[in-house]
């Protein structure tokens, strides 16, 4: 039942008949019930809708990092930025086995630029050990001052280790250490850079696996 606020020339809130009152950016709007299709979904229709399904569930883990690495523009947010880029660009398999490209896994995007020389190996003890050249020129998308962030996706377990502004670029490298419980698991490794100053972001980028070590 429909709920009149303010009397017959006021909005109304919930369903009567067959429109919906809302309240709305500061708007009283009446809208139509949606109509309900007679037509069975096509293949095309039920595989995207698989596809949306798949990305909107893996990157949901990933949101905290999501949220900082994809910039808002206009009314799309960072996490419809990243569904889109991996609807488009992530997913591999043939229905209904579609499966997320860990290769194309992006949890940041700009125009931060990357080091020429990035690697990322297992080391005894647990750790993962990223090094990156050293910094050769200086400018607007490139800063001794960025931070690093790191990541490795345990796809077995389906659980990852990050370390979000790890350190900055003009060290050079990093150690992560892997929880026991990761011992003899392959991860995926990535990294990502961010503007100390303006927020900037970096593409993420996948560097490979490596089978975690103690």
């Amino acid at each position: 039942m429909g709920l009149i606020k303010q009397g017959i020339l006021g909005g109304f809130s919930k369903k009567t008949g067959t429109v919906v009152g809302a309240y709305w950016r500061r708007l009283d709007v009446i809208r139509a019930l949606p109509r309900k299709s007679g037509k069975a979904p096509t293949q095309s229709q039920l595989e995207q809708q698989q596809k949306f399904g798949l990305v909107t569930a893996f990157l949901g883990d990933f949101s905290e990092l999501i949220d900082v690495g994809f910039k808002s523009t206009g009314s799309a947010t960072p996490m419809n930025l990243a569904v889109a880029h991996h609807l488009q660009a992530a997913i591999i398999g043939a229905s209904p086995n579609f499966a997320i490209d860990l290769e194309n896994f992006r949890f940041s995007e700009g125009k931060v630029v990357l080091p020429d020389m990035v690697t990322a190996n297992a080391i005894s003890g647990g750790g993962i050990h990223y090094v990156w050249d050293g910094l050769t020129d200086e400018g607007k998308f490139i800063q001794p001052t960025d931070k690093v962030t790191v990541l490795a996706y345990n796809a077995d377990k389906q659980r990852f280790v990050k370390v979000i502004a790890a350190t900055t670029r003009a060290i050079g490298e990093f150690v992560m250490q892997m929880p026991q419980a990761y011992n003899g698991d392959t991860v995926n490794l990535y990294i990502s850079f961010t503007s100390a100053v303006k927020k900037l972001n970096s593409n993420s980028l996948y560097l490979g696996t490596d089978v975690v070590s103690f």
